[in-house]
């Protein structure tokens, strides 16, 4: 539960300032919007905490995995389908269920409704579970009577954003254990085999070439100072890590990103496929349109498409299109996505445009990412083969020298 500071528009123009506590901006604005109030701006601040209370999260021993998620809307859409009480499908999932995590959330959940709460306001209770993406659908499934058709639309809209992160994830995957790999051989290399052969080579007074120079420098250096290296890179990956959170360091760090040469391609389509994705969930859940894009924005992690996505909602806040916003960005946006878009405000079809988008750049990332890992392979077999003879030629060097000098 998070502490809100919000300013609000009542319907005559006045404006006023209040503070409530709710599980996310998105409750909060829900509640504004039903009290007939429009939102105008708000600042978040930490919970309220009294005595010497403290909780200790252990973020990776928690969490419940995207697959109990998937399954989870999926079972229990398809419980309430067959005519099950929510209540009692709830509880045959808290009796199945595999996670002790996810059992615990599902028992209050499930004690959260025993005492009048919607299904809604319970799983919001739970915000690192359940995102807001969840809890707007599953509302907005409340209100409509469809609430079995909206949980089926959400385990989709998982499954579909959690394939995409793992084909992107194992695309990347290889290259990133053979360069760890490389790296810890090459300590090993540095610090214990190569000074037993510079010892060699300076009791002959063997002459050392250049390259040889350069190894045994490296090996000087790691035997003398890696403790201290290996502490300052630990400290200069803190800080970045650090940094990298703060506005700058995203704004960078994202700006970066998008213009790599074979990554930036990918991170746009990527963005593009969840933004449709998660647009077409929520147009086609029944969430509003406003509440729709502002949703997506927080789904999705790049600063720069999110900007984008707030742009949209302030435009459609003021009685604007949403596809001109994203006309106006096709260096992130591709000029593919705001066609189906202004096709789809004109059709009246928009959801049904934007899967379609959803499915083209999702197919398209599948086989980006398989092209990248069959360049990738010999790119790494290359680096490996010009260290590998580096390394050779150091070492061989110094022979011939000792074998002309007998």
């Amino acid at each position: 539960m998070s502490h809100f500071i919000f300013k609000a528009k009542k319907p005559n123009g006045d404006t006023y300032e209040g503070q409530k506590d709710a599980a996310d901006r998105y409750e909060l604005y829900r509640m504004i919007r039903e009290s007939g109030d429009e939102f105008v701006s708000l600042k978040e601040k930490n919970g309220k905490n009294t005595g010497l209370k403290m909780e200790i999260s252990l973020g990776f021993l928690n969490k419940v995995k995207a697959m109990e998620k998937i399954n989870f809307a999926r079972n229990l859409g398809s419980m309430i389908e067959a005519g099950l009480p929510l209540s009692r499908a709830l509880s045959v999932l808290e009796r199945q269920a595999h996670s002790k995590n996810l059992q615990t959330v599902i028992t209050d959940v499930r004690n959260s409704i025993d005492k009048g709460l919607t299904f809604s306001d319970a799983l919001a209770k739970h915000p690192k579970v359940f995102s807001s993406l969840f809890t707007s659908m599953v509302h907005a499934g409340e209100q409509s009577g469809t609430l079995s058709d909206s949980l089926k639309v959400i385990a989709f809209q998982l499954e579909s954003a959690n394939n995409l992160e793992r084909r992107v994830r194992g695309a990347l995957m290889y290259p990133a254990v053979i360069i760890f790999a490389m790296i810890i051989v090459a300590v090993l290399m540095f610090t214990f085999v190569i000074p037993t052969l510079m010892k060699t080579f300076i009791d002959l007074h063997v002459e050392l070439p250049f390259t040889t120079q350069i190894i045994l420098n490296i090996s000087n250096v790691l035997q003398n100072y890696g403790v201290y290296l290996l502490i300052g890179l630990a400290l200069l990956g803190f800080m970045f890590m650090k940094w990298s959170k703060t506005a700058i360091g995203k704004n960078i760090n994202h700006t970066l990103l998008i213009r790599l040469p074979i990554l930036g391609p990918l991170v746009q389509e990527v963005n593009t496929a969840r933004t449709a994705r998660t647009l077409s969930s929520l147009l086609g859940a029944g969430v509003d349109f406003v509440e729709s894009v502002n949703i997506t924005a927080l789904v999705i992690q790049n600063v720069h498409f999110r900007a984008v996505l707030e742009k949209a909602g302030e435009s459609i806040k003021k009685g604007g299109l949403m596809s001109k916003i994203f006309a106006d960005n096709i260096k992130l946006y591709p000029i593919f996505l705001s066609e189906m878009m202004s096709v789809g405000e004109e059709t009246g079809k928009i959801g049904e445009m934007l899967s379609g988008v959803a499915k083209y750049y999702e197919e398209d990332v599948d086989q980006k990412t398989k092209d990248m890992s069959t360049i990738i392979e010999p790119l790494i077999m290359i680096l490996i083969g010009a260290g590998v003879g580096f390394f050779a030629v150091a070492m061989i060097s110094p022979m011939y020298s000792l074998v002309n000098a007998i």
